[in-house]
């Protein structure tokens, strides 16, 4: 397997033509290749996206789909091209998003499914079966690649997107806010879309196995969490340990 720094590399380049290969494959890769590398393999250059592509081109795809709160996503067998994810459609999979879904259940789902889906291709193209369709450029959406930013709780979002950001981050690097001054990492909790209205960020209740937290619309109840460095708990070992208090505010 090789996984350069510099695609441009000279050496690189200088192996990888000495290992002529007939068909090059990548996944999760992140970067565009150069028109040197594209033109070694004269069988084509083969890329599995963990999207249905044209939708969520990008470095993101999956949290992209659980921070929007998507019920189905998939895998796309594609032919690389000098554009970002713009190239040839081979095949397709898709995989349903389940609401306890966060980005480790859902990327292993994935991972088994683009395996099956490269396995696929293969046999097709040695059966000489294999048909490319082009994409729908006017129907691309974009999953950039994401920052330490991304994972902080936006406390002024509806419930519901609040929750999705906690699941897109989980297991990591984990979503947080700040409490008491510290650093609070979220990861599992429930939208009550129904809550009462209040400052966002704000507790609203305690309770012996779970507490809430006032979104712009609705509220999360709380269901696991990790202070500042300390293991993740279910929230009752952190109620009693911490003593969140009614009115106390999440930044």
């Amino acid at each position: 397997m090789l996984t350069p720094a510099r695609l441009r590399d000279p050496e690189f380049l200088a192996h990888l033509r000495a290992l002529a290969p007939d068909l090059l494959v990548l996944a999760s890769y992140g970067k565009i290749l150069p028109q040197s590398v594209l033109e070694v393999a004269p069988l084509g250059n083969w890329n599995l996206h963990a999207s249905l592509l044209p939708k969520y081109r990008g470095a993101a795809p999956i949290q992209y789909a659980l921070l929007n709160g998507e019920t189905e996503t998939g895998v796309t067998l594609m032919e690389m091209t000098a554009e970002l994810d713009a190239g040839d459609i081979y095949l397709q999979v898709s995989e349903p998003i389940y609401p306890e879904d966060d980005y480790g259940t859902l990327e292993a789902r994935l991972a088994k499914r683009a395996a099956e889906l490269l396995m696929e291709g293969l046999s097709q193209l040695e059966a000489g079966t294999l048909t490319r369709t082009p994409q729908n450029h006017a129907e691309a959406t974009y999953a950039p690649m994401l920052t330490k930013d991304d994972a902080r709780m936006r406390w002024e979002e509806p419930a519901e997107r609040c929750k999705n950001r906690i699941r897109a981050f989980a297991p990591k690097p984990g979503a947080f806010t700040t409490w008491r001054g510290k650093l609070l990492k979220l990861w599992k909790a429930v939208a009550v879309p129904d809550a009462p209205p209040a400052e966002p960020g704000t507790i609203l209740s305690v309770a012996p196995e779970h507490f809430l937290v006032a979104c712009g619309q609705g509220a999360l109840r709380l269901l696991e969490v990790q202070p500042e460095n300390r293991v993740r708990m279910e929230v009752r070992a952190f109620i009693n340990g911490y003593r969140p208090q009614v009115g106390e505010r999440m930044g």
